[in-house]
């Protein structure tokens, strides 16, 4: 009996020690948009691609970075209707922490709640994993350094200096391997991630087809079309 008589069960494990539709899940990540992040010395930056298969589609109403907190956010690659969820439960699990302490919850824990939820589906009947992995970039308040972590359907989770998830992310990692440098300034962490996501991108790049989002100065923010256009001319 082979692996294929495991696929249809979520959680029972194969022969090999495997959950099926967790690899599944992940090959869904794959093929889902690249989406990258980079942890500079005084910010960090993530960006996607948000490239539609018909330019009759309004890509005002479609965004795949989303603010949690002040001081975090969260982008994605894989299915969009499951990110949805997981944005909704982490501003909702964000709002009950600042309710508790009147203080914004750390970014670690806002990790490790969602990372938890994620887990949660894989173990549980009558549900799916999420297809689905998060970058996560946020500003640790203990120490006042910025964070970048990845979140996979499995729920593990992980720190990361610079990364990439989806369709092109092993020819994304290497490249961020060959450019990344501990001193980087967030500036240039920008530079480096639009010519990171140019790498693998299918036509031509602008600002209405890309997605960026900063941490800069303790918050978090995206950038508008404008300040895109600026660092693509730039980096021409």
């Amino acid at each position: 009996m082979g692996d294929s008589a495991y696929s249809f069960s979520l959680t029972t494990f194969s022969r090999q020690g495997k959950l099926l539709q967790i690899e599944y899940a992940l090959n869904a990540v794959a093929k889902g948009r690249t989406s990258l992040g980079i942890c500079a010395k005084d910010g960090v930056v993530i960006c996607t691609d948000k490239k539609f298969a018909s330019s009759l589609v309004d890509s005002e109403h479609v965004h795949k970075i989303e603010r949690i907190t002040d001081h975090t956010g969260f982008v994605y690659s894989g299915v969009g209707p499951d990110y949805r969820v997981l944005v909704r439960r982490a501003r909702k699990d964000s709002q009950k922490y600042y309710c508790m302490y009147r203080e914004t919850q750390p970014v670690s824990q806002l990790v490790k709640e969602t990372a938890s939820v994620m887990q949660e589906y894989t173990q549980s009947g009558g549900v799916r994993p999420f297809g689905v992995s998060l970058l996560v970039a946020g500003l640790d308040q203990a120490t006042n350094e910025p964070r970048l972590y990845q979140v996979d359907p499995s729920g593990a989770y992980f720190g990361w200096k610079a990364t990439a998830i989806g369709k092109n992310h092993l020819n994304a990692k290497s490249f961020l391997e060959k450019r990344y440098q501990d001193d980087m300034e967030l500036e240039d962490a920008i530079h480096t991630a639009l010519l990171t996501l140019r790498e693998g991108f299918e036509g031509e790049m602008n600002a209405t087809n890309i997605e960026v989002g900063v941490v800069r100065n303790g918050k978090f923010s995206l950038l508008t079309e404008e300040q895109i256009q600026d660092y693509l001319d730039e980096a021409n």
